[in-house]
């Protein structure tokens, strides 16, 4: 049996995991949907790999699915990309599936991973960051169009339900600088079986940009599936349905 471990991007959390999370324990799947400490500024990437160990290290103590962790898939999302393969130099993991997500290189710090992709649009990327800060600000200033789900500048949550996409743009935590500023301090990509997945209609990154990036720092194509920036909102079933091929394309 696989455990499949969701692990969250910039200003996210378990909650943004909650449709795949159902549909994957409907078919049976095991899962943890983890909490990373993104709201701690004393907390960089190791401390973020530190929650993700932890949780794993519950599976095996009665969490999840009680039966002991099995094998194991992580799931990395967006800015996960810097975090899951800290994970995998700690704890035995059989599949990692890097979902919309960023691709390091050894010695970068998250803060110089655009220019360093030549990511082709900074108003994009500020759009975002615009729109994680207004749904995690409670002191009620204007909230910039980039906030306002299914608007032209909505980075993330163009293809989802109105009612979903409205929930989702107040669900942001505040996202600390602080791991985004330290090195990624991995020598290398681990030694770990690594599906990466695209989705076409992924505002944050494109994909035209992501297909270049993951050609060039992972040496192999990208799988695609149609979407924006969080297909386990707006497609769960459907990728459930890939990650499970990926999880037994994986064990055979």
């Amino acid at each position: 049996m696989t455990t499949f471990v969701l692990i969250p991007g910039a200003a996210c959390d378990s909650w943004h995991w909650h449709l795949l999370a159902a549909e994957l324990r409907a078919r049976g799947r095991d899962v943890v949907s983890v909490d990373l400490p993104c709201d701690d500024d004393t907390a960089g990437l190791d401390e973020y790999a530190d929650a993700v160990v932890a949780a794993v290290a519950g599976l095996g103590q009665g969490q999840g699915r009680g039966r002991g962790r099995g094998r194991l898939t992580l799931v990395a999302h967006s800015f996960a990309g810097f975090t899951a393969p800290l994970v995998c130099a700690r704890v035995p993991v059989d599949l990692l599936v890097l979902l919309a997500a960023m691709v390091p290189l050894p010695g970068e710090a998250p803060v110089d991973w655009w220019a360093a992709t030549r990511h082709p649009d900074e108003q994009i990327r500020r759009a975002g960051r615009a729109a994680q800060n207004a749904g995690a600000d409670t002191a009620g200033k204007p909230v910039p169009e980039s906030a306002v789900p299914g608007s032209a500048a909505d980075p993330f949550f163009q293809d989802l339900p109105p009612e979903l996409a409205a929930e989702a743009a107040v669900r942001w935590r505040r996202q600390s600088e602080t791991p985004a500023s330290r090195p990624w301090p991995m020598a290398a990509w681990p030694a770990v079986a690594t599906r990466f997945l695209l989705c076409r209609q992924d505002r944050l990154f494109p994909a035209p940009f992501l297909r270049t990036v993951v050609t060039e720092r992972l040496g192999a194509a990208p799988d695609e599936m149609e979407g924006g920036h969080f297909p386990m909102l707006s497609r769960p079933a459907e990728l459930a349905d890939r990650l499970e091929r990926y999880s037994r394309t994986a064990a055979g």
